[in-house]
């Protein structure tokens, strides 16, 4: 398939599309189905709440970037709410949160701004929803503060779930190396050429480097889903949630918040978190991912004490919980919900 289909179809069938997923989400009948704001951090997030049962656990999910909202994925993940309560939400300087409060209510974004918005949240959502703890996950650039809020926290997680995991160290160099052989392979020489020019020390890379390394890691390997095509940009486009302004914001706020987090994101080391980590922990990731590499992750999951449970999900990269989300929902049922209290007790 040429990159026509998948973009083109988004954007000539948007309200069609938009009024299927709407339909799709009201009819689901759910329990629970709250969209909003709340407060955390002093500032108002946009809130996605939705699950099947009141008695169902409660996940929590960190989105990556930095900015990358992930409540765009609401009808993706329809199937989850069977099984957890699915909290989705805009981070400070993202999408919604953004459009509400305007980038100067953000102020300076940092890894540990984010980690103790995170903190607010989770605690209103636990007097909210009668619960005691919840199931945090994280992807990509969320797992970054997400481990530090687990190692942190962990009175307020039944277990933490990496997916796109980011390991740091030298997971950059890795994905270079992988994501230049790739492209060696497949032909690419305009992929080659820029990934040749790049300094060999990662510390060396400006931001713009880095970005252009992710761009061509996405789409390298042919043989998956390419997420921002794929994945990413049919969801948005679709979203019955977003408007076109929204959407707008989404993308300003990736910029925003890249630029202010690139200098953390590019020093971040995992292995400095792992000894802090002593609840449930688990690492489903990509397969084939090239962003952050699935090698890497695997890695660091053996650093973590007790020993992490990891598993891979087949024919993905990057964003692989959105790409194929009813395998992530497996993995979740089979091997999360076990550690977890089958009915979760009312907050005192």
């Amino acid at each position: 398939m040429t990159i026509l289909g998948p973009i083109l179809g988004p954007i000539l069938g948007r309200p069609w599309l938009r009024r299927r997923n709407a339909r799709l989400l009201r009819d689901a009948g759910r329990a629970i189905n709250e969209t909003g704001y709340v407060s955390a951090g002093g500032i108002d997030h946009f809130v996605t709440i939705r699950g099947a049962s009141h008695d169902n656990p409660v996940l929590v999910f960190l989105h990556g970037g930095p900015g990358a909202t992930q409540t765009v994925f609401a009808t993706q993940t329809l199937s989850w709410e069977e099984h957890v309560t699915v909290v989705q939400y805009d981070q400070r300087g993202s999408g919604k949160t953004r459009h509400r409060n305007g980038p100067a209510a953000d102020g300076e974004l940092s890894f540990e701004r984010l980690r103790r918005d995170a903190i607010d949240l989770i605690n209103a959502l636990r007097h909210k929803l009668g619960v005691t703890k919840v199931i945090l996950a994280a992807s990509s650039a969320g797992s970054a503060f997400g481990l530090q809020l687990a190692a942190s926290r962990p009175d307020l997680l039944h277990a933490y779930v990496g997916t796109d995991q980011n390991a740091g160290a030298e997971s950059s160099r890795i994905t270079h190396a992988r994501t230049l052989d790739m492209l060696r392979r497949t032909g690419s020489r305009k992929g080659v050429r820029v990934l040749e020019n790049m300094p060999a020390d990662p510390a060396e890379w400006t931001q713009a480097q880095s970005g252009a390394l992710s761009r061509w890691a996405i789409k390298a390997d042919p043989g998956i889903p390419n997420m921002i095509t794929d994945v990413i940009f049919p969801a948005m486009m679709t979203s019955p949630l977003h408007t076109m302004a929204d959407i707008r914001e989404i993308n300003s706020g990736i910029t925003e918040s890249m630029r202010q987090l690139y200098p953390e994101l590019a020093a971040f080391d995992a292995r400095a978190v792992a000894p802090g980590l002593r609840i449930p922990f688990f690492v489903f990731q990509g397969a084939a991912d090239l962003v952050t590499p699935t090698e890497c992750a695997r890695a660091f999951a053996t650093t973590v004490q007790p020993i992490a449970e990891f598993a891979t999900i087949p024919e993905t990269g990057h964003l692989a919980a959105f790409t194929r989300p009813d395998e992530f929902l497996r993995l979740l049922v089979e091997r999360v919900l076990p550690v977890v209290p089958t009915s979760p007790a009312p907050t005192p």
